[in-house]
């Protein structure tokens, strides 16, 4: 059979990069330096400016890796967005202010390079899972710039929206037994410190701590039947937010434990999409 066809041209050309360096940080004790890197999709058009989404990989702060989500993230930034997912270190390497200094790093570097990708410079929205949903909160509540650390420090690593997804947002109230369980445990290794012993410590690096009136647009997400980060705890940053009278909203989703497959399904991947269209608005 043969046809002829007549096909508009309404949606640009999406290319992606995988490996793009952004920064190098220290690493084997001081001695040496490595590439932190993103994988990032955006839009061929020039013509347009297009809001950026940047994606934090889950793991424990232990282990995490940026393109395991990539088929999804792609249809995300289908929908009309440049998405960046982007690398930071881990526990076994430093201890925490270093991974959020990474994720400010790679923000800036976006801004700074947004001509080549085609990117609004004042519409970031910021998603992860789990460790990246801690740090997608960070990332949008904390705006000192003593951890804007590195490269490109004449640009901003503010962003307008976020998205986290089952977050441990008060790393100083895990209801473990006793302070030896709790010193083998992720948020113990993020802080050099048992949490259960060191709670004001503790709560100084929970993202409950830095909520204000003030703060971009939230939207979280998280499993009812989560037994990893119980649910209490995107609860609860919903609850300081909502008092607050940050602009916030929770999607609870029934049956569903940590990064269980009800997160990959088109319902809800539209409703994140639906959600930073909203709140950072279209290419233009």
């Amino acid at each position: 059979m043969r046809e002829k066809v007549n096909i508009k041209k309404e949606a640009p050309l999406y290319s992606t990069i995988t490996g793009l360096t952004f920064a190098q940080v220290d690493t084997w004790f001081g001695h040496t330096v490595r590439d932190l890197k993103m994988d990032i999709i955006y839009p061929e058009d020039s013509t347009k400016h297009y809001p950026c989404i940047v994606w934090i990989c889950g793991g424990a702060w232990a282990m995490m890796d940026r393109s395991a989500h990539l088929a999804y993230l792609t249809e995300l930034a289908r929908t009309g967005f440049a998405v960046a997912s982007v690398e930071y270190r881990t526990t076994n390497e430093t201890l925490y202010p270093k991974q959020l200094e990474d994720v400010k790093a790679a923000i800036r570097y976006l801004r700074a390079h947004s001509e080549r990708y085609n990117i609004d410079t004042e519409r970031f929205g910021v998603m992860g899972e789990s460790a990246g949903g801690y740090l997608t909160a960070m990332a949008a509540l904390v705006e000192d710039p003593v951890f804007d650390v590195g490269e490109h420090t004449e640009y901003s690593s503010k962003v307008q929206a976020a998205c986290p997804w089952y977050p441990p947002a008060d790393v100083s109230s895990f209801p473990y037994e006793t302070p030896l369980q709790a010193a083998a445990m992720p948020e113990s290794l993020l802080l050099g410190k048992n949490v259960m012993l060191h709670k004001e410590e503790a709560l100084k690096i929970s993202p409950v701590t830095y909520v204000r009136k003030d703060v971009p647009p939230f939207m979280i997400i998280h499993g009812l039947e989560d037994k990893t980060v119980p649910f209490t705890q995107g609860e609860r940053l919903y609850e300081k937010m909502e008092e607050a009278g940050c602009d916030v909203r929770l999607i609870a989703i029934e049956g569903a434990d940590h990064a269980d497959l009800q997160f990959f399904q088109k319902e809800i991947w539209q409703r994140i999409s639906g959600f930073f269209h909203e709140k950072l608005g279209e290419a233009k």
